[in-house]
């Protein structure tokens, strides 16, 4: 059948078979369907949905369009994290640290920046030196001596998915449910894992706005990793205002130094945590939720993390002094401060204007060929429930390059609430799947 045709039936709805999903998206793979049409079958899919069945279908095509990795020759369990993406959200190169620290083999598949949301490669690079381009062979060495490597997507691991990520980005098609489960499955999967936690954000900076598509989303992974006979637990979280204080690659390292050596903001450091906790039970280290919570803490608050961290860093070929000389990172040229109009409390931080503003100062991307700068961001000063003065700061805005600096500012005063009253808490972690 012709591309065109399968496009249509998308378009209206229709189920497409295995191998109609197959004959897409390796045809894709092979050059042999241009852009402009996949993106045309992305945007169908975006709008059109798809069943469980296609879904799986999706994921398994995705999946064995390269090898899928084999490490059974490294002892125990392994176990990765996920998160579908949010504004500040730096938790994995918190959370796997701890993880690995307690004996957890964590073989971190990493993305880059979708978006509005930052990506934890992105976020890696930003460190002098690292490097995330792997060989397989480096990946599984590194896995085995140190518990925890990071690598980017490769042509032998899920490449279909590798080339659908940036078209995905570039064409308005991110936030579709079944192509974020099948993205993160496949690759995960690809990578023989035993175990997976995934973040699922929902709020103003998180690709899922409504709990409801959260929920949807996490079971739809949930179920994926069921059929495929990998244990797999969902977190629901809040992404209402960004996560921690830190909106920017280099910015969110100095921030994941801070609370890996347990100074970090109290939100970020109470759901790494939490994330830690579940790899740790799932990766059998102790037999119950509440002890693997307590070792998550404990390889906190001893520095086991810390030192993870750095062991790792130096290993892939970083500067592990980074995280105690913050000025060996890429430094923004420029400051803005973003002052409050008025004294009240901060009711809400709209995260996707946060996230956006970074974006436009060269923290994220526009289209798929763009170049990241590691040392823009936006650093807040106060967060959800605080009190400000009429003038207090409410963020500082970094950058290297003044051109759209205005614009990246007006989107961040419209970013914040001031209210006469604080706000009601909102909960952090919203609910469990799986």
């Amino acid at each position: 059948m012709r591309t065109v045709d399968l496009i249509h039936r998308k378009r209206d709805g229709e189920e497409l078979s295995t191998e109609e999903i197959k004959s897409l998206v390796d045809g894709y793979v092979r050059d042999e369907i241009p852009d402009y049409q996949f993106s045309a079958f992305l945007m169908a899919v975006f709008y059109s949905g798809m069943t469980d069945r296609e879904v799986s279908a999706l994921t398994d095509v995705m999946m064995h369009s390269g090898e899928k990795l084999d490490l059974s020759s490294i002892p125990g369990l392994k176990v990765d994290k996920h998160s579908t993406g949010g504004v500040g959200d730096k938790t994995s190169l918190i959370s796997a640290p701890l993880a690995a620290a307690a004996g957890v083999v964590v073989p971190m598949i990493s993305g880059r920046g979708l978006g509005h949301t930052g990506g934890t490669l992105d976020k890696l690079e930003s460190i002098p030196g690292f490097r995330t381009d792997l060989t397989i062979e480096q990946f599984t060495g590194l896995l085995g001596r140190h518990k925890l490597a990071f690598i980017g997507q490769t042509e032998e691991i899920a490449p279909a998915d590798g080339k659908m990520y940036s078209l995905r980005d570039a064409t308005a098609t991110v936030e579709s449910i079944p192509l974020i489960a099948s993205s993160i499955m496949s690759k995960k999967l690809a990578v023989g894992l035993d175990a997976l936690v995934l973040d699922v954000k929902v709020g103003s900076g998180a690709f899922m706005k409504k709990q409801v598509d959260a929920r949807r989303l996490a079971q739809m992974m949930v179920g994926i990793g069921r059929r495929m006979d990998v244990r797999v637990q969902a977190l629901i979280t809040d992404m209402n205002q960004p996560l921690g204080y830190a909106v920017g690659n280099a910015l969110e390292i100095m921030e994941v130094s801070q609370t890996l050596q347990n100074a970090g903001p109290t939100d970020l450091t109470r759901i790494c945590l939490e994330l830690a906790a579940r790899m740790i039970f799932l990766g059998k280290i102790v037999p119950t939720l509440d002890e693997a919570r307590e070792l998550a803490q404990r390889k906190l608050l001893d520095g086991s993390g810390y030192r993870k961290f750095k062991e790792v860093i130096q290993a892939q070929g970083g500067n592990p002094n980074v995280l105690d000389r913050f000025e060996l990172l890429p430094n923004a040229t420029g400051v803005r401060e973003i002052a409050s109009p008025r004294a009240g409390y901060i009711s809400a931080i709209d995260a996707e204007l946060i996230g956006i503003a970074s974006s436009m100062i060269g923290a994220g991307r526009d289209t798929k060929e763009d170049k990241i700068d590691p040392a823009v961001g936006v650093i807040l000063e106060v967060k959800t429930g605080n009190k400000v003065d009429s003038g207090g700061v409410l963020c500082r805005l970094y950058y290297t390059n003044e051109e759209r600096v205005e614009e990246a500012a007006q989107q961040i005063e419209d970013a914040f609430r001031i209210s006469t009253n604080p706000p009601e808490e909102r909960e952090l972690i919203l609910e469990v799947v799986g």
